[in-house]
């Protein structure tokens, strides 16, 4: 099965629709149960349920190349908005070219 290169994924929306689902395969892979908001924006994507029972709050960021070419690192500061900080949602960044996921630590 040929994979789907991210110059294929025309808009931000599809980008955005990939990481998510590949975010889903990849959390249900390690146990954890997914409820997946089902409106197209909010502070969230997905509330999630560790296979220890611990709930988090998750939003899924894209990350790839910048306007000039480069690419963007696992950032700690990438993303989050104040509401977002203030209700400790945790970050799940992608990298579409390497098809791999990491969880976003940050310094607050």
């Amino acid at each position: 099965m040929k994979h789907i290169s991210i110059e294929d994924m025309k808009s931000l929306s599809r980008k955005g629709d990939f990481a998510e689902y590949y975010a889903i395969t990849w959390l249900w892979d390690k146990g954890w149960e997914v409820f997946k908001n089902c409106g197209c924006d909010g502070m969230i994507d997905f509330i999630v349920r560790d296979p220890e029972g611990n709930i988090e709050l998750v939003d899924v960021k894209t990350f790839g190349l910048d306007t000039r070419g480069n690419r963007t690192s696992w950032s700690k500061t990438v993303g989050r908005t104040a509401a977002q900080i203030e209700a400790n949602v945790k970050l799940l960044g992608f990298r579409p070219d390497k098809r791999k996921l990491k969880w976003v630590e940050h310094e607050e």
